[in-house]
């Protein structure tokens, strides 16, 4: 039995959005497929079972977390290093 989920993420910008998305798209591999449209991801995932489509989604979602906290980091290590003079 095939399984499908979609999943909607919105992000408080559209520059996080389009890092996650370009972070999370490479391991897609016709598991799941990651679209942007502004601020917004929309993840759809097909899988034979329904385990198996948690799996997935779980694995998705990690991704999508370490995504997002690896940009927060790296734009506030960017602000952080800025020359003042």
């Amino acid at each position: 039995m095939k399984s499908t989920a979609r999943l909607t993420l919105s992000f408080k910008d559209a520059a996080t959005a389009r890092a996650v998305a370009d972070a999370v798209s490479l391991d897609d591999e016709g598991y799941i497929r990651t679209t942007r449209r502004g601020r917004t991801l929309v993840a759809s995932a097909t899988a034979d079972g329904t385990m198996s489509l948690l799996h997935t989604i779980d694995d998705y979602l990690a991704c999508v977390s370490v995504a997002e906290r690896t940009t927060a980091e790296a734009r506030t290590r960017g602000r952080a290093r800025r020359d003042p003079g």
